[in-house]
């Protein structure tokens, strides 16, 4: 049965199956039901696992296809520990934030209400509900950047469908679009009015209505659209909202950061709507305080997603990203060479991936293919000169030391590929010219005299297939030691005969067609053709008469 939906204007989303529950209080909710099961650990590893195809026989492939394949590093997500934490803990906000909110309760009915007054009373008052309880837990994740913090995210979030179309809940007319998950950037100058805006405008994208196009005009002010947002939100049945680059938020004009975290504990603690922010180190002090307090109650606890430390997790994801290796010569996984990669990364998943691959890059490239500690060292200290004041800071532990780096400078993976091309292409290109030029010297000189003798008659314009058919009958004749020259004339004196011969039976043909249909010349020609005696032929058409001799052979007198 398929199952997916495309809404008009839309997204793509599913129709509503209900699961019966183990757990009890998830009983008796269409919004939870409707979910998938919860997944055990093995599963989640099989779902998140994304291992690119790789084949042994790549290897032997040119380099310049070489280059290509190593950017598949890129695509390897090998699942670790702390995946596995931010999908149980997601996991569980999305339930437990829709158990307070279950449509056939009635203070969900009039959470909606309340909503509709507040948006009429373009007031931001979201108490106003006092019979409701939040079971909803917003959380944060921080970290350094560079170790994966979004594209963990977003791979969890692929297991979880975004949209479920519910119509009918045992017997009970249901309908209604359910946005399970919804996941947005702070806008890069942290305003308020930019996130509205882009909430709009994700869940007209999603629902295929007119939100944006409604609310985003001169008249509504700042404190409106986020009332009509959390309205939204209620309406929608929106299980989790995920605000991505939290940091930005330290952009925001003065009193800018303080309120939009605001209206994010208020749409956890009355609404029901957990929250989930993930920025890098920058945005560490923002989170604290007043944020930090109006969730302490939550049981989720905020998440510090630390630089990976050398230990299982470690050696596990170095082993994923070393099956894949496009170098002539393989190499194994020693310690040596993992050290070496922790020393120069420190842990930090983005650096040591692009340091492999960049490794591999030089090593194919500069025709060493050959992985090993002194090319890892060599790739770090010329490469990764922009990161090596926190490398180094990390490597101490030092803490004064490791705050004075709030974020990590990106790793540019595509300027070194255009840096290493000039500098090996221009060595490459030389030696594959002279070996070029070597080749063509070579084949020039193994060419036999057959080759050579059609080489020269096609240059004269004679197509390729009357000149070696001409060849080939003068060397039947002459014999293979015939020499390039003499091959020539003789095979030009062939096509020049063939050429004639041809002429004279195309004049014949046309000289025949010229003739009358009555012209004794042309009778005789068609007996050729029919196989017929011209005797007999001329007699038919009456040219002939009947003669004595044909009466007594027909055993008849003429009278």
């Amino acid at each position: 049965m398929n199952r997916k939906i495309i809404i008009p204007n839309g997204g793509e989303a599913i129709k509503a199956e209900y699961k019966e529950q183990l757990i009890q209080e998830y009983s008796g909710n269409p919004l939870i039901e409707a979910l998938p099961q919860i997944s055990s650990k093995i599963e989640v590893i099989d779902k998140l696992s994304v291992y690119p195809k790789y084949d042994d026989k790549e290897r032997i492939l040119e380099s310049h296809y070489r280059v290509h394949l190593v950017q598949r590093l890129f695509q390897c997500f090998q699942p670790l520990e702390i995946h596995l934490d931010i999908e149980s803990r997601l996991s569980r906000v999305i339930r437990q934030s829709y158990l307070a909110r279950n449509p056939f309760r009635p203070e969900f009915a009039s959470g909606l209400q309340d909503g509709y007054r507040m948006i009429q009373n373009l007031s931001l008052d979201l108490t106003v509900n006092s019979s409701f309880r939040t079971t909803a837990a917003g959380f944060s994740i921080v970290g350094v950047s560079g170790m994966g913090k979004t594209t963990a995210v977003n791979r969890i979030l692929s297991m979880i469908p975004q949209i479920i179309v519910h119509s009918k809940y045992k017997e009970n007319n249901f309908s209604i679009y359910q946005l399970v998950w919804l996941k947005l950037d702070c806008p890069y100058d942290g305003s308020i009015r930019g996130l509205c805006m882009e909430f709009f405008n994700k869940v007209d994208s999603l629902l295929g209505t007119k939100y944006y196009q409604k609310h985003i005009n001169g008249r509504h002010t700042v404190d409106t659209m986020l009332s009509v947002m959390s309205q939204i939100a209620r309406s929608i049945g929106l299980g989790l909202l995920i605000i991505d680059e939290i940091q930005h938020l330290k952009q925001a004009k003065s009193g800018g950061s303080e309120r939009m975290l605001n209206f994010f504990v208020t749409l956890v603690n009355t609404i029901g709507v957990p929250v989930v922010l993930i920025g890098t180190m920058k945005a560490l002090s923002l989170l604290q305080g007043e944020f930090r307090q109006a969730r302490r109650g939550s049981g989720q606890g905020d998440l510090t997603y630390e630089r990976l430390k050398q230990d299982d997790n470690w050696e596990l994801l170095l082993s994923a990203l070393w099956d894949y290796q496009w170098t002539k010569t393989p190499v194994f996984l020693t310690s040596r060479i993992s050290n070496m990669m922790y020393e120069h990364s420190q842990g930090i998943i983005d650096i040591a991936v692009k340091l492999y691959a960049m490794a591999q890059i030089r090593a194919i490239l500069s025709g060493s293919e050959l992985v090993d500690e002194a090319l890892i060292r060599q790739v770090a200290e010329e490469n990764f000169k922009l990161v090596k004041p926190m490398i180094e800071a990390l490597k101490s532990g030092d803490i004064r030391r490791i705050a004075q780096f709030e974020d990590i400078c990106p790793i540019n993976f595509e300027e070194f590929i255009s840096l290493q091309r000039p500098r090996y292409d221009l060595d490459i290109n030389m030696k594959e010219l002279q070996l070029l030029k070597k080749r063509k010297k070579e084949a020039e000189e193994n060419k036999t005299s057959r080759e050579k003798a059609i080489m020269k008659l096609i240059e004269l314009e004679i197509d390729t297939e009357s000149a070696e058919t001409a060849i080939a009958e003068v060397i039947t004749i002459d014999g293979e030691s015939i020499g390039t020259g003499e091959l020539v004339i003789k095979a030009l004196q062939k096509i020049a005969d063939s050429e004639k011969r041809q002429k004279k039976k195309q004049r014949k043909k046309k000289d025949v067609k010229a003739r009358g249909r009555d012209d004794i010349r042309a009778i005789v020609e068609e007996d050729k053709h029919k196989q017929v005696s011209a005797y007999t032929m001329l007699k038919e058409k009456g040219y002939i008469k009947h003669s004595d001799v044909d009466c007594c052979m027909e055993g008849k007198k003429i009278c």
